[in-house]
């Protein structure tokens, strides 16, 4: 196999209904040249048979990274599949979030040196996350405005992200108020830049736990493009069972100590010490 132009990075935890309908968005994708590692946090049996069924019938080249479940330790399956990966790109994502077609090539044909780049999601209701069909995604007819109206959606100005091509794209991503950041939902980096910051750090639990690697980064002098009406999925919706104070302050408190003191490295990363 030829290196592949992006490695995409998809975390997961028991979601393995979510998972398969994502891996339909990458089935579709414009460019073929990349590879996926999907970072699961301890998932059951469930995941793993999807997973493996899904390759048996697909064309993608798809490695699952385990490992058991002790909580909530995404930044430590992250930090594995940053090691395996075999591109020198690296797209992070989500398995809830949907890519349209031209995610993968956008993300490519945005990168530059010392940057990172800073994608869009739309959030949809449970009852639409739950009808969408092996044939919409196919059919792209989840990304399109209408046909989620039709389905009951609410009518508001984020529909701009699923509608924004060209001059309108750029205009809203040149004007938003909303600053580029490092949101795992949907964003992209040369590995090597993660490597220097020495990848996610694992005291984290969930909540912002992107955000603070992306503040290293920012603290290490790279540039956030912000491309939140250029770069899209749809973000399928979910319970988060897993969130909790404890974890939130704690996170907090890590990230106002790199923000405050311009930390670019954190002991407690892909290197341990």
């Amino acid at each position: 196999m030829k290196t592949p132009k992006a490695t995409v990075i998809i975390s997961t935890y028991n979601q393995p209904e979510w998972l398969q309908k994502v891996l339909w968005g990458y089935e579709e994708q414009t460019e073929t040249n990349f590879e996926i590692l999907i970072a699961d946090d301890g998932s059951t049996d469930d995941t793993k048979h999807l997973i493996d069924g899904f390759k048996s019938n697909s064309s993608l080249c798809i490695t699952h990274v385990w490992q058991e479940d002790k909580g909530f330790q995404k930044t430590k399956i992250l930090n594995r599949a940053v090691l395996l990966a075999n591109s020198e790109y690296l797209i992070f994502t989500d398995g809830d979030c949907i890519p349209r077609k031209d995610f993968v090539e956008t993300h490519l044909r945005l990168q530059e040196t010392n940057c990172v780049i800073s994608g869009g999601y739309f959030k949809l209701p449970e009852e639409i996350s739950k009808d969408i069909a092996r044939t919409d995604v196919k059919s792209q007819n989840c990304f399109k405005a209408n046909w989620l109206l039709e389905r009951g959606l609410k009518k508001t100005f984020k529909l701009n992200k699923l509608t924004s091509f060209g001059l309108k794209s750029w205009f809203l991503n040149t004007f938003t108020p909303t600053k580029a950041t490092f949101d795992g939902m949907n964003v992209s980096a040369w590995k090597q830049a993660i490597l220097d910051v020495n990848g996610f750090d694992e005291r984290m639990g969930y909540g912002g736990e992107d955000r603070e690697i992306g503040e290293r980064l920012m603290n290490k002098g790279l540039t956030f493009i912000q491309a939140r009406y250029s770069v899209i999925c749809i973000h399928l919706y979910h319970e988060r069972p897993y969130k909790n104070e404890e974890a939130l302050n704690k996170n907090k408190a890590i990230r106002k100590q790199s923000k405050n003191k311009k930390i670019t490295y954190t002991p407690h990363g892909i290197e341990k010490g």
